[in-house]
């Protein structure tokens, strides 16, 4: 959308994302979560950053499109945005010096399936010496037989593993329906 219609539809274009983003976050404990990703999610992160950087020109739509895409799943993967949060500004300091390799230890199990470990920060790395990042982008490529048991409604579990942080999820109904639909 132009500037101009996307500041007409922004609040309920904002409105509908987040309600569709409700069946496609999973919290992992209490200080991580993933934001599973597909076109719309993405179409408005690229929506809110020509918004906010006033970008117009097909140079710099191009640019955004470009870093933001790869982040749309292809049908054999599920792509997800992890978040680490810890609301004291300390606490979060010391933490992501302690979880650093936590984005290389997060997985997501269909049934009795092997475990995916994610394929952590294409585009960049994000960890530092003394430290984690509090954002990771994550891949977890997915195996035929694995979309298959998806398909007949396998259970699906998504968790983290690393000697500082350990937590583990099952799918709800709701969230593991949007996470099928996104495969081939």
């Amino acid at each position: 959308m132009s500037l101009e219609t996307y500041a007409r539809e922004r609040a309920s274009f904002r409105t509908k994302v987040l309600e569709h983003k409700k069946n496609r976050t999973v919290r992992l404990g209490e200080h991580v979560s993933l934001q599973f990703e597909d076109e719309l999610t993405i179409r408005y992160q690229v929506q809110e950053m020509l918004r906010i950087e006033r970008i117009f020109e097909d140079e710099g739509i191009q640019g955004e499109l470009d870093a933001y895409n790869p982040l749309i799943p292809d049908g054999g993967n599920w792509k997800a945005t992890m978040l680490i949060e810890y609301p004291d500004a300390d606490e979060r300091r010391r933490m992501l010096a302690k979880l650093k390799g936590i984005e290389r230890r997060v997985w997501v199990q269909i049934d009795d399936c092997e475990r995916v470990f994610a394929i952590a920060d294409e585009d960049l790395e994000r960890e530092e010496d003394e430290k984690t990042s509090s954002v990771h982008f994550l891949r977890f490529e997915l195996s035929a037989a694995m979309r298959e048991h998806l398909r007949r409604g396998a259970r699906v579990t998504v968790g983290v593993d690393h000697p500082q942080y350990q937590a583990s999820a099952e799918l709800q109904p709701e969230v593991r329906a949007a996470l099928a639909a996104d495969l081939n």
